[in-house]
Order: structure tokens, then sequence, then C-alpha cells
């Protein structure tokens, strides 16, 4: 049913897009395919990838922990979406940040610039949020949306004082409570028998391979545990957390409300040229999710390879795992084969 997709795939490994990919497709019952292609380097006889290695899955952390904590806290009444950003991170009342809401966290619209290397001057999310709340903001906040980390390792942190617990230690809940443990999480430990698919080869600051290791060079100086970055996982288990997801914006009880998700996965309004929802981004035909979703599908991108789109109008998601920075993040080769990736798994 999915051979174009496997056959693009297969022609992106040996187009050395990427050295691997794993890749599942699924409604929300259950797996409809998922298969893996490629050795998990370049090397000459490199270990092959299967469905159990496991990727960073760099930002898909934004929305598989940082935003799902969030929905979690709305619904427990311990933040609201237009709360002030300070009332909940009381630092955060005293520099550029002072009147931004979580809500402009959450969409890009706190006026942050996209990024600022943390990692050459800090350890630490604490002294992270200090040089963030300082930084000059790039825009007037609400005028318009900038993809931002900054934001979200200020959200990160921000869901721990709100919920007492760290941002490592919620997710683990989540991951628990769907049979996860295994699976998916900040910081793995290597487990006898788990393949992980190595990122870059990094001369110009870690001076080793990357493997197990956050690549992200801010969530390392954060200690591999940030709102931006820092999950591991597999795509079986990504499969998973997208299942629950269509699941309950479909009207079924789970880890949040129906309506809180269904906010948090709806493009916020009345903001000129953003495609952005809460923590999600929601489908443009020019994006990575290409031209057959519905107006409905929302997904992620993550910087290491990977992608997650969710179409609840089809009732259909797609998982894409890849490693395409090893051995150098100067790969761009995927740039075209997600896209074309998620038509053929739309068209079939």
């Amino acid at each position: 049913m999915f051979r174009s997709a496997r056959d693009l795939l297969e022609r992106a490994v040996a187009a050395r897009a990427f050295p691997c990919a794993v890749a599942e497709v699924g409604n929300a019952t259950g797996v409809t395919w998922r298969e893996a292609v490629g050795a998990v380097t370049y090397e000459p006889g490199a270990r092959r990838a299967d469905t159990a290695t496991v990727f960073d899955l760099a930002s898909l952390t934004k929305v598989l922990a940082t935003s799902l904590s969030a929905m979690q806290a709305v619904d427990r009444g311990l933040l609201g979406l237009g709360d002030p950003a300070s009332k909940h991170l009381p630092v955060l009342a005293v520099g550029h940040l002072a009147t931004a809401s979580i809500e402009d966290l959450l969409a890009h619209t706190a006026g942050l610039p996209a990024w600022l290397p943390l990692y050459r001057g800090i350890r630490g999310v604490d002294p992270a949020i200090d040089q963030i709340r300082h930084e000059p903001l790039a825009y007037r906040p609400g005028s318009t949306s900038v993809y931002s980390d900054l934001g979200f390792i200020v959200l990160g942190r921000l869901l721990e004082v709100a919920r007492g617990r760290r941002l490592d230690l919620q997710f683990e809940d989540v991951a628990q409570s769907l049979g996860l443990a295994d699976s998916i999480g900040f910081r793995p430990a290597r487990v006898r028998g788990v393949t992980f698919a190595p990122t870059e080869l990094d001369l110009a600051w870690r001076g080793r391979l990357l493997e197990g290791e956050v690549h992200d060079e801010n969530a390392w100086a954060l200690g591999g545990v940030a709102g931006h970055s820092g999950l591991f996982g597999t795509a079986e288990a990504v499969g998973v957390l997208a299942r629950h997801l269509l699941q309950v914006v479909g009207g079924r009880s789970g880890l949040v409300s129906t309506a809180t998700a269904r906010r948090f996965t709806t493009r916020r309004p009345g903001i000129p040229g953003s495609s952005r929802a809460l923590g999600w981004d929601t489908m443009l035909p020019t994006s990575s999710c290409g031209r057959l979703m519905s107006p409905t599908a929302v997904g992620h991108t993550g910087f290491t390879g990977t992608s997650l789109w969710v179409d609840p109008e089809r009732e259909r998601y797609a998982v894409l795992l890849t490693n395409r920075v090893h051995p150098t993040r100067h790969n761009d080769g995927i740039q075209g084969v997600r896209m074309a990736f998620h038509e053929a798994v739309w068209a079939s």
C-alpha cells in the first residue's frame, strides 16, 4: 500500500539525504505501515536501522513534551493561556518578556529572536532564562510570528515552576501512562540491544560523534532537558502519541481534554502570515506536509531530520525519523524528501 513512500525513502538513502530512516503511518486505532531503511551511518558494514532504532527527536520535543505539558497544566487550572508568563515565572517581570503571555510563547509571537548561542557562555536553565529575558525583542509581540527555540526554553522552565516537577519527570509520567517508558524520553540511558542513530560528528564544539547525546548545543548546555529539544525515541513511540492526539481531538478521553487539544491544534488567528497553532504548525501546501493533507492537519519538524504530521479530518498520521545531520548538519537533502514522502503517504 505504501510502496511509493518506501521506494522514495530508499532513493533518498541512496542519494545520501540521510543514512537511515524509520517511517510509521497509522490512524486513531492502530498502525498501517512501519518500516526502516538504510544503515545508521555511511560506514561500510554499519548496522542496519530497524524499527526499534532510537533517534534524537530534536524539536519534536516542543509538541510531544512541552506543549503536552502545557495542555495538562491548562486542564488542571495551573495556568491560563492569557496569563502573563511572569505570573508563573516571576523572574520574567524584569526584562523584555514582562508582558508576554503563555499563548505568545506557545505561538512563537512573543517578540523573541529565533535563536541565540546560549551554550557558548552558560550552563543550566536559570542562567539561560536570565540571558533570554534581557535580550532585546526582535519585533513587537503579537505583530508576527518568528519560530523561536528561546520561547520554548522559557516555557519548559515555566512549566517546571507551575507544576512543581522537572520537565523530564513530567514527560516520564506521560510515557509510563502510555506504556512507553522504555522507548521515549529525555537523556536516554544506553541499554543493551538498543541502537541509536548517530547524529553529527561534532568537531566544532564537543569533539566527538554524538550518539545517544543531544545534538542541539543549547539543550546540551541545559543538561539535555529543555523545552525546545532533548527527547529521544522510536518511531513506534512517537506513533503512540500521535494516535493518542487523534483520539483526544476526535472526542475520546485521554491525557488532556478534547477542548484543550482542539485549542492547541487550531491556528492562532490574527497573526499576519503565521501558520502557527500553540506549539504545533498547521497545514500549508508549501511546507513539509505537502499538498494533500486536510486544512485541519498539524505537525512539526526537527532539525536532526525528524517530523510528525497528524490529520484529524483524514484520521491519519505519519512519523518520519531520520538522522540527516550525520555526519554534518550542512546536508539539506531532506528538504524535498519530506514533502514528497507525505504526499506519497496521503495519496496511498
